[in-house]
């Protein structure tokens, strides 16, 4: 297997792209593949390439070894906010000859992209040139987003419809793809995994006296990139109908003054804590020291923030957007409101006031795992090398 990632954790960016990283490695855990994943880092020439956050990216390592996966790291030439069309195009310039090294030294049997923009297009000319069968997997942003601008929206639909198999993690996506005009029998449902071990209810006191916070006063937690998209705003306005509640605010991005902005004029800040982006394996203990998870998001596939929220016993307040509506059918598990503050407000308040047992929430996610992903993964996987 020779799977292509641009999303996909390293050194820099440890979070980025974890459930990639999460569901190669119980694939590599198997033992029945021989998995290299590519995971080409764009940097942008002379002299954007001086910024300090380009420069980090420059020392990573062009091959390693992370948790059994070989990770190899060629760069492309990447345009920074005006570039989204053309990087596909750099990833088969800078992939395609380190793909055919590896091909003719010991043959791929099928070439995955785990993500639609710009991994898609890329594997399925990668595919063309070296004759091989082509996956890839549709997670929500790629479809709903880079499926709809203007730059990449014939991009997204022409991996689609060259590709051999497609994934997508909810049914609403799938729905979406096939509007797009991509082939509905070539997608099969492949929804997220979780690792039970770590995601688990823990005792909330002790969670709580991890981040100094009070033991009897409401918690609220969220988790995500600060950016429209997830739609941390609406969680601080309806934190004004919350008069005791705290609000824990992980993840970074471009809203962040914004958002503590909004804190501040609304006389909230007190109550607000921003702490950044928080390392994959110390969420559980922020899932677990909130009543409740907000995340109201205007679109997502199957967001992993849910599952493992909902793992931890945490009932999910969300926005009634497809991926959410297939996970959250009972209303133990959480509520599905609009994007406004008040909204957002009352369903916390339902379910403060009878508050479910975390082995009720549970309950939502019984079954996933990562294990169970990948046995589906390498399946799909097979049916489309042996066709």
């Amino acid at each position: 297997m020779l799977s292509l990632s641009t999303l996909y954790p390293h050194d820099q960016a440890p979070n980025f792209g974890v459930f990639v990283e999460r569901q190669m490695q119980a694939v590599a855990k198997r033992g029945d593949v021989d998995l290299t994943l590519i995971n080409p880092i764009g940097l942008p020439p002379f002299p954007l390439s001086l910024h300090s956050r380009y420069r980090a990216l420059r020392t990573l390592p062009q091959r390693e070894v992370r948790g059994g996966v070989t990770v190899l790291r060629p760069r492309f030439t990447l345009l920074p906010r005006l570039g989204a069309r053309f990087n596909a195009g750099a990833i088969v310039r800078a992939v395609l000859p380190l793909a055919r090294k590896l091909h003719a030294h010991q043959p791929f049997d099928l070439i995955d992209a785990q993500f639609f923009h710009p991994d898609g297009l890329a594997a399925v000319r990668i595919g063309a040139a070296l004759g091989l069968p082509v996956s890839i997997k549709a997670r929500g942003a790629d479809i709903q987003y880079w499926g709809h601008q203007p730059a990449t929206a014939v991009q997204v639909r022409e991996a689609g419809q060259h590709a051999q198999g497609l994934l997508a993690v909810s049914q609403g996506l799938v729905d979406d793809m096939a509007a797009l005009g991509m082939p509905r029998d070539k997608i099969t449902l492949h929804r997220t995994g979780l690792d039970a071990d770590l995601f688990r209810p823990y005792d909330r006191r002790m969670c709580r006296d991890q981040f100094s916070l009070p033991r009897d006063k409401p918690v609220l937690a969220t988790v995500g990139a600060l950016i429209p998209r997830k739609g941390q705003r609406f969680v601080i306005e309806g934190l004004a109908d919350l008069p005791e509640a705290i609000l824990l605010i992980a993840g970074k991005g471009e809203d962040e003054a914004m958002l503590r902005g909004l804190a501040h004029d609304l006389g909230l800040a007190e109550r607000v804590r921003f702490l950044g982006a928080v390392p994959h394996a110390e969420l559980p203990i922020l899932l677990n020291a909130a009543d409740i998870f907000v995340l109201p998001s205007s679109s997502e596939g199957l967001a992993n923030a849910w599952v493992e929220a909902l793992a931890c016993g945490t009932p999910v307040v969300t926005t009634p957007i497809p991926g959410a509506q297939e996970l959250i059918t009972d209303p133990d598990w959480g509520r599905l409101v609009p994007r406004e503050g008040r909204a957002i407000a009352e369903a916390v308040k339902a379910l403060l006031a009878d508050r479910p047992s975390a082995e009720r929430v549970q309950a939502a996610v019984a079954g996933m795992s990562w294990q169970t992903n990948a046995a589906a993964l390498v399946e799909h996987w097979r049916r489309l090398a042996a066709a």
